[in-house]
């Protein structure tokens, strides 16, 4: 047995925990940059803004109707997540921490109504976070997905299931014709694993409904689309496939890219821009034991505005696999070199890592340079542990520039809230 724990309109109710006002009016948390649409309260979804939709094009709707539009405060959300979700453990002895905002329990060996648990785990987490979440419990992740989505529109949009199962469903504990009801009501396309493009094939062979997929062949799924389609399938039929992550697997590649606030014209900046993003990817690289053995470093301009483009990249390999910040920077700043030509307004730029392998494989190599190796491990790990105890970006390389507020690339984010929960001058004041 699954459950699923998700955050309701996650991003927006955080901010709402801090500025009670804002219940009730609609709400949207932009992009970087300001750009686009991330996340809605469900009366800004009511006046039909959908996800990703541009700013300049709904900006209207704060004249015409309140819409309220704060740009992302990723410091704040992912501390409220931590929170939540170390409330969220107590459902069940097993957690997976999914994404910022939801996480999967494994509910072996609890006793009891689930259901009721749930609906205790949830109303904690109300009462202590006041963030609002749904929980979806099934016998497979597929199912608690599913279930967890049935809260979800039972709450939201009254009549597309059942009222009593708003908030909390467990659809282990329903009849069989209810369930599959429940699968009829839900669209293919609402699957978890069901992408849009497999989404349109099921349908033009007249596989509209949760339900009819549940209803096929997983052999023949197989054989037509995928194994990942054939694991979904079974799981919708109730054999779990899919098993608890307790630690997310080593990534392929890292990548650290940024659209900038305003274009960059000239190579300084955009030397700070590059040593900023290769060493956040560098910390990212040390926190999986990974080392890298080639840089790809690249900057283009925009797609959408006038004048010359320019869209370069160029891979540099390392002399040898490394997690160290400044052979990683010193390696991007380099081919960055390479590539820059002045004359054009660039908008993007971004460092990724690849070629990865574990750190493990490649210790008591070259005993030539053992001792200095073994020192810029010492000093990476002391950059580590200040940047985790002070805050990203205490402690940086020289290259990156003096500070966010300086830097003339730095993201457009003008209607940031302060950090409520992790910067001590920023922590809210009551008043008597």
């Amino acid at each position: 047995m699954f459950a699923l724990v998700d955050g309701n309109n996650f991003y927006v109710s955080c901010e709402r925990v801090f500025r009670p006002a804002l219940n009730g009016r609609p709400v949207i948390v932009l992009s970087n940059n300001d750009g686009c649409a991330i996340a809605r309260s469900n009366e800004a979804k009511a006046l039909g803004i959908k996800m990703g939709a541009p700013w300049f094009q709904i900006r209207h709707f704060a004249d015409s109707h309140g819409l309220v539009a704060l740009s992302a405060n990723f410091t704040l959300y992912g501390d409220m997540s931590d929170r939540m979700m170390s409330l969220a453990a107590g459902l069940g002895p097993e957690q997976e921490i999914y994404s910022i905002d939801e996480s999967f329990i494994g509910l072996s060996g609890v006793r009891g109504d689930l259901a009721r648990r749930a609906f205790r785990v949830r109303q904690r987490i109300l009462q202590w976070l006041s963030i609002p979440t749904c929980i979806g419990i099934g016998q497979t992740k597929t199912l608690a997905k599913l279930a967890n989505h049935i809260a979800k529109s039972a709450e939201r949009k009254p009549g597309s299931y059942p009222a009593e199962l708003a908030q909390v469903c467990n659809l282990a504990a329903l009849p069989q014709h209810l369930v599959e009801d429940l699968l009829r009501r839900t669209e293919v396309g609402e699957i978890w694993g069901v992408g849009r493009r497999i989404g349109l094939q099921l349908q033009d062979v007249g596989v509209q409904t949760a339900l009819d997929l549940a209803r096929m062949d997983p052999a023949m799924v197989r054989r037509r689309w995928s194994v990942v389609l054939e694991r979904t399938v079974l799981e919708l039929q109730g054999t779990a496939c899919m098993q608890l992550e307790h630690a997310p697997p080593p990534k392929q590649q890292i990548a650290c890219t940024r659209s900038f606030g305003t274009p960059v014209t000239t190579l300084p900046p955009l030397i700070e821009a590059v040593s900023v993003f290769a060493s956040r990817a560098a910390q990212k690289l040390r926190a999986q034991e990974s080392v890298t053995g080639n840089i790809l470093v690249f900057a283009h301009t925009s797609p959408f505005r006038p004048g010359p483009r320019f869209s370069k990249s160029i891979i540099v390999p390392l002399r040898r696999p490394t997690s160290d910040t400044t052979l990683i920077t010193q390696a991007a700043i380099d081919g960055l070199r390479k590539i820059y030509e002045p004359g054009f307004s660039l908008i993007k730029a971004g460092v990724m890592l690849l070629d990865l392998s574990a750190a493990a494989h490649h210790q008591g190599e070259l005993a030539l340079d053992q001792d200095t190796r073994r020192d810029s491990n010492k000093l990476m790990s002391a950059m580590d542990a200040v940047n985790v105890r002070f805050g990203r970006g205490s402690l940086v390389l020289g290259s990156t520039g003096l500070d966010d507020y300086s830097r003339a690339w730095s993201m457009r984010q003008e209607r940031k809230t302060p950090h409520y929960t992790t910067r001590l001058a920023d922590i809210p004041l009551v008043r008597a």
